[in-house]
């Protein structure tokens, strides 16, 4: 259950923290492009574009990434800001849905049916039962600073998550106009090694990162980053709360 849940929030970093290495820098492939950020090359925007992004106090990630452990797909949709908060839901396939808070420090998880019994397979029936009647559809908690739950807490916080813009060497080649959600962007062609990367950035406004996309075969994924500076809502759960930490006591 907390391992497949850590998992979620594991590749989703490494899907964007992943990047942060091969963007920034220049290329002298682009001779004086017009357009959307006329003159600058692909590097250069893909600079600009990290540095605005791992600027911001808040955004919301979403995107689909393939899971090693499941065979499947992990679904996350996640707001999370610089403070260590973070409020969203993650789902892997047809096994299930996982809702997350943190705030302060407390991580809040909630878990439906699926999930519980996909993360009690090989066990015990009367043991998965138990833990189904015990904990689906409830809010349990836990203390972010716990052994269970501080891997968790720490991909809660945007600066792990984004890491920071290093300088490099990008090839990143310039395409064409396109929108994401409504919101003009410029795509930017990026590859390291064999893997290839496409960037959606922000042509109004900051020059935000919109969307990446990986045809990686190690990491093939895509993530869409919305709401920055907006209030993540993590809020915690009224009502009954399952404290765990008392129930591991």
């Amino acid at each position: 259950m907390r391992r497949t849940a850590l998992a979620a929030l594991c590749l989703a970093a490494a899907a964007t923290a992943g990047l942060t290495g091969c963007l920034p820098g220049q290329n002298s492939a682009d001779d004086k492009p017009k357009g959307p950020f006329a003159g600058l090359t692909g590097g250069e925007i893909a600079d600009r574009s990290m540095k605005a992004t791992t600027g911001a106090t808040s955004l919301r990630m979403q995107g689909d990434i393939p899971d090693d452990e499941s065979n499947g797909t992990i679904r996350i949709d996640m707001a999370l800001n610089k403070k260590g908060d973070c409020a969203g839901t993650m789902s892997v396939g047809s096994q299930g849905k996982a809702d997350l808070i943190k705030t302060g420090d407390t991580v809040y998880m909630k878990y439906d049916e699926a999930f519980l019994r996909a993360q009690g397979k090989g066990d015990p029936k009367a043991d998965t039962d138990a833990v189904v009647d015990m904990m689906a559809g409830k809010w349990t908690k836990m203390s972010a600073k716990g052994k269970d739950a501080k891997d968790i807490a720490g991909f809660c916080d945007l600066d792990s998550v984004l890491g920071g813009p290093e300088e490099g060497n990008s090839d990143a080649k310039r395409g064409a106009t396109t929108t994401i959600d409504g919101t003009p962007a410029i795509v930017l062609h990026e590859k390291d090694g064999k893997d290839r990367y496409t960037l959606y950035v922000a042509t109004q406004g900051k020059p935000y990162l919109l969307k990446v996309t990986s045809t990686s075969k190690n990491e093939p994924g895509s993530i869409v980053f919305t709401d920055f500076e907006k209030r993540v809502p993590a809020d915690a759960p009224k009502g009954k709360v399952l404290d765990l930490d008392k129930l591991g006591g």
